[in-house]
C-alpha cells in the first residue's frame, strides 16, 4: 500500500499565492451570490411582500373583538364564493394578489442622495476656502483654488462618518505646491486635521505623481489589551499592535473577553536580525517601562535577562529571583558589575562561535540562549558616574552594542526626553529599532525615528500610545499592551494576574544579597586585566572573520 505524502510546510511564496487564491474565490463567491440574487429578485420581493400581507392579516385578526369575528369570517367567506364564481374570478384574484405583494413588499429604504447634503456641503466648501491661501499663487492663470471657486473640481471624492464629519477625502493640489517640503506638508496636515474635526486621528497619503493627497480617519487603537502569551516564534518579539493596512499579518488575542485577530508590530532579534538593538524614548508616564516589562516576559520564554533599573522605583522587582533573570540592579556599583559582566560574557559568546565557525562546527549550546539587556534611563547613572569620578555604564555597552549581535546579546533601552542628549554615540549608533512612546511633538518623533509620522498625533494620548519604526521601515502607530508593576497598588486586579501568570516561577530569595552571577568558568574568567592585550587582538580577529 503506497504511503501518502506528509504535507509541505508553506514557503512564503506559496503562503502569498494561498492568500491569493482565497482573495479571487471569495471575489468569485460574492459575484455569484450578487447574481444570483439579481435573478431572484421578483420572487424575493413578492415572497416578502406575502409575509407582510400575512402579518397584517393577523394583526386585524387579532385586532379583531371577538363577537364580530363570526360575521367577519361569514362576510369573507361570501366574497371568496362570489369570486370564485365569476367569469375569470379567480385568476383576477391571484393577479391582484401578486400585485399587493409585489408592492408591499418593495424595498422602502429610502434611497442615499447622489451628493452631499446642504451641511456637508458646506462643510467641504469652508475647507476648500482654508486652502485657498496655501494652494494658490497670485501669477497661476488658471487657478484651481480661488476664494468662491467650485470646489467640486478638487473635493470630488469624499465620505462622511454618522456624525457628519469628514472620514475620507481626496484632494486635488497644484504641481508647483512643494509636496517634497517636509514643512509645506506640515502646513497642509495641520490646517486639514483642524478644519475635518479635532479629536480624530488622520492619515495622510501623498502621491506626488498624481497630485493627490488621501486624508483617512483612523480608527482609534485597542487600549485594552493585557499581557498574555502571543503566538510567535523564538526570536521575534511583540512590541503592541497597529492598523490593519501596515502590516500583513495577525495574531489572535483575547480582548475584553473575546478572541479577536488584532495586526501586531513583530521585531526580530537574533544572528539574522537587522535591527539588533532598540531604543524607546518617551516622557515620564509615557509607558517605556511598561514596554519593557512586555519585553522581559516575553524575552524569559527563550532566555535569560538581565535588568538594570536607573530610576530606581522598584517597577521591575516582580522580575527579582525568578528563573532566567541574571540581576534586577538598581544601585550604580551594581550596575556597573552587572554591565562589566555582560561585555565579558559578549566577548566569550564572540571568541566561541567564531572558533566554532572555524572549525566548521555548530554553534555551541551556550552561545545559542539569548540574552537580553534592559537599561531603563541609563542616563541617571551617567551623571552618578561623573560626578563620584566612576565608570560610566554607557561605555560598557559599546561591546555588546556593537557585537551583540552576532553573540546573540539583545540590548534594550528606555529613556527619557529630557535626558536624551546624555545618551551616548555608540546607542544612537546601533539602536535601529525606535520606539516613541507618550505625547510627542512631530519634532521629537522626527528626532527619534528618522521621519515623521503619517498621521496626526491624538489629543489624548493613553499609556503605552506612540509610533514605532524598524530600521528603514516605515513609521506605524503602535499601542503596547498594558504591562504594569503587579506590585503596585493602583494596578488592577485583572492586570496584576495577568502579569503575574506570566512569570516564571521564583528560583531564588527576593532578598539574596548577591543577585549579580558570576561569569562562567570558560573563556571569559581568562579575560583579567592581565590578558588584556591579549584578549583584544583576538576579539577584533573574531570580528573581522565575523564580517
Amino acid at each position: 500500500m503506497a504511503r501518502r505524502p506528509l504535507p509541505r510546510i508553506l514557503s512564503k511564496d506559496s503562503a502569498q499565492l494561498a492568500r491569493t487564491q482565497l482573495a479571487r474565490s471569495r471575489d468569485m463567491a460574492r459575484t455569484a451570490a450578487d447574481s444570483a440574487t439579481d435573478v431572484l429578485h421578483p420572487l424575493i420581493t413578492l415572497s416578502r411582500g406575502l409575509g407582510r400581507l400575512a402579518a397584517a392579516g393577523r394583526q386585524k385578526w387579532a385586532a379583531t373583538p371577538k363577537d364580530k369575528r363570526g360575521p367577519l369570517l361569514f362576510l369573507t367567506a361570501a366574497v371568496i364564493l362570489v369570486v370564485a364564481m365569476m367569469p375569470y374570478g379567480p385568476l383576477l384574484a391571484a393577479i391582484a394578489l401578486m400585485a399587493a405583494a409585489a408592492w408591499y413588499g418593495r424595498d422602502r429604504t429610502p434611497a442615499k442622495p447622489d451628493g452631499p447634503d446642504p451641511a456637508q456641503t458646506e462643510r467641504l466648501r469652508s475647507l476648500y476656502e482654508a486652502l485657498v491661501p496655501v494652494f494658490s499663487t497670485a501669477d497661476d492663470p488658471a487657478p484651481l483654488y480661488a476664494h468662491g471657486g467650485e470646489w467640486q473640481k478638487v473635493l470630488a471624492d469624499h465620505e462622511f462618518d454618522d456624525g457628519g464629519r469628514v472620514g475620507h477625502l481626496v484632494i486635488r493640489y497644484p504641481a508647483y505646491f512643494p509636496d517634497g517640503d517636509p514643512e509645506d506638508r506640515a502646513r497642509v496636515e495641520r490646517l486639514l486635521g483642524a478644519k475635518a474635526g479635532r479629536g480624530r486621528e488622520y492619515r495622510f497619503d501623498w502621491d506626488e505623481e498624481g497630485n493627490r493627497l488621501t486624508l483617512s480617519a483612523l480608527a482609534p487603537l485597542p487600549a485594552g489589551i493585557t499581557a498574555q502569551r502571543f503566538v510567535t516564534a523564538p526570536g521575534e518579539t511583540v512590541l503592541g499592535f497597529t492598523d490593519q493596512s501596515e502590516v500583513q499579518r495577525t495574531l489572535p488575542l483575547s480582548f475584553e473577553e473575546e478572541e479577536r485577530d488584532v495586526p501586531p508590530v513583530v521585531w526580530r532579534t537574533g544572528v539574522r536580525s537587522t535591527e539588533p538593538h532598540l531604543l524607546a524614548m518617551g516622557h515620564p508616564g509615557g509607558g517605556t517601562s511598561t514596554l519593557l516589562r512586555s519585553i522581559a516576559l516575553q524575552a524569559l520564554q527563550h532566555g535569560d535577562v538581565l535588568v538594570v533599573d536607573g530610576g530606581g522605583t522598584g517597577e521591575y522587582a516582580c522580575l527579582t529571583g525568578r528563573d532566567g533573570v541574571l540581576a534586577v540592579e538598581c544601585a550604580p556599583a551594581g550596575a556597573v558589575a552587572s554591565l562589566e559582566w555582560a561585555a565579558q560574557e559578549t566577548e566569550r559568546r564572540l571568541l566561541a562561535v567564531n572558533r566554532a565557525r572555524q572549525a566548521g562546527e555548530p554553534m555551541p549550546e551556550d552561545t545559542r540562549r539569548p540574552l537580553w539587556l534592559l537599561l531603563d534611563r541609563p542616563t541617571v547613572f551617567t551623571h552618578l558616574a561623573e560626578a563620584e569620578h566612576r565608570t560610566d555604564p554607557q561605555a560598557l555597552l559599546q561591546v555588546p552594542l556593537r557585537h551583540g549581535r552576532a553573540a546573540n546579546v539583545t540590548v534594550v533601552l528606555a529613556e527619557q526626553f529630557d535626558s536624551a542628549d546624555s545618551l551616548s554615540e555608540a546607542v544612537g549608533r546601533h539602536t535601529r529599532a525606535r520606539v516613541v512612546l507618550g505625547p510627542a511633538t512631530v519634532q521629537q518623533v522626527a528626532a527619534v525615528l528618522g521621519e515623521p509620522p503619517h498621521t496626526t498625533p491624538p489629543d489624548h494620548v493613553p499609556a503605552g500610545r506612540g509610533y514605532a519604526r524598524l530600521g528603514s521601515g516605515p513609521v506605524l502607530r503602535l499601542q503596547v499592551p498594558a504591562t504594569p508593576d503587579p506590585y503596585d497598588d493602583a494596578t488592577g486586579e485583572t492586570d496584576r494576574q495577568a502579569v503575574l501568570a506570566l512569570l516564571p516561577p521564583r528560583t531564588t530569595p527576593a532578598e539574596a544579597p548577591d543577585p549579580v552571577p558570576s561569569a562562567p568558568p570558560t573563556e571569559s574568567a581568562r579575560l583579567t586585566k592581565s590578558d588584556d592585550t591579549v584578549a583584544a587582538p583576538v576579539v577584533a580577529e573574531a570580528v573581522g572573520a565575523e564580517s
